[in-house]
């Protein structure tokens, strides 16, 4: 397999590089360090502190405490364990509220669902991908469980505002998921300070490996596993830990609280000038999403005339990466 020195690789939404620093953290955890953390002797009890600080950075990263995250697979495992953990706390409401353009974890799932007797309100969004919280708000029931938003596109980078739908929800009683796979490690998240009862991220979107990831749940929230078995993550997701992966979350997550705030002016100033660049030069272009509320590292245009599919295959001859969609519905 081949990687041409010359590639460029603007396809960041779909997964990251593991980084060097990354990388050379989890190492050690695979060759040397190798012992089944639930073991009972002294090479396997020594995995407890790394994980333990690992955990700790995840959660710094969130604004969360160490003990509400757990550690899972992936993004969509995540977003699985919360939304049937969410419904299992409500058995008499068979309704839930999500958007129109959440990522396949969410949309199939509710779809499964709603072929077990639940019903599922799919709201749109305008022409800058954004929700409008009046509809939200209609959509709102007694027979409600649960409302579940993203917090940025993975498509136009739009982010949706979390906690001005969190109030609303709030209000209602209702219990709130949101799938932050994206917009970890890219906008500063606080849960301190938050309405959300869980939240979702996935390693391999901020430069770990990928099989990785996270699910926070508000304490107090009532949690019933998806996955059962042994004791792992203190009785909330059963498993041999993925002590490799969890030590390169933990290693990316304190590198992405380094360095947020830098890295996003500098990928935001790169952004708009390819934007300016493309949209003043080639006729028949136009922006998709927000031009301003959205993550900055994210572009989305659109070329009139010309299918995704044929742009895609010619950039791919000059050795750039790029997507016309998301890489779990494409």
């Amino acid at each position: 397999m081949d990687v041409r020195p010359s590639t460029i690789y603007l396809d960041n939404n779909a997964t990251t590089r593991i980084a060097d620093e990354v990388l050379e953290a989890m190492l050690p955890y695979l060759q040397d360090y190798y012992a089944n953390p639930s073991s009972m002797h002294t090479f396997g009890g020594q995995l407890a502190k790394p994980v333990r600080k690992a955990r700790e950075h995840v959660a710094q990263l969130l604004g969360a405490q160490p003990d509400e995250m757990i550690f899972t697979s992936c993004g969509t495992e995540g977003d699985n364990a919360a939304i049937r953990a969410a419904l299992a706390s409500y058995p008499d409401k068979r309704h839930i509220v999500t958007t129109k353009v959440e990522h396949p974890a969410i949309i199939n799932l509710c779809k499964r669902l709603e072929k077990q007797g639940y019903t599922t309100t799919y709201l749109g969004v305008n022409e800058k991908g954004q929700l409008n919280l009046n509809e939200l708000k209609a959509a709102l029931t007694e027979d409600t469980a649960l409302v579940s938003v993203m917090c940025a596109n993975n498509e136009t980078g739009t982010l949706f505002p979390i906690e001005r739908i969190g109030r609303i929800v709030k209000e209602r009683g209702i219990l709130f998921h949101v799938d932050a796979v994206q917009a970890v490690g890219k906008v500063p998240l606080n849960m301190k300070e938050s309405t959300v009862d869980f939240l979702v991220l996935s390693g391999h979107k901020l430069h770990a490996p990928k099989g990785i990831g996270a699910l926070y749940v508000r304490k107090g929230v009532r949690f019933r596993p998806l996955l059962i078995g042994g004791h792992q993550e203190r009785g909330r997701r059963a498993g041999t830990e993925n002590v490799p992966g969890i030590i390169a979350l933990g290693k990316a997550a304190e590198l992405a609280m380094q360095s947020m705030e830098t890295e996003n002016k500098q990928v935001r100033q790169l952004r708009d000038r390819l934007e300016q660049s493309i949209l003043t030069t080639i006729p028949h272009t136009q922006l998709n999403g927000h031009p301003a509320l959205r993550l900055p590292n994210t572009t989305n245009i659109g070329f009139k005339y010309i299918e995704g599919e044929a742009i895609l295959l010619s950039l791919d001859r000059y050795g750039i990466c790029a997507s016309s969609g998301s890489a779990c519905t494409s």
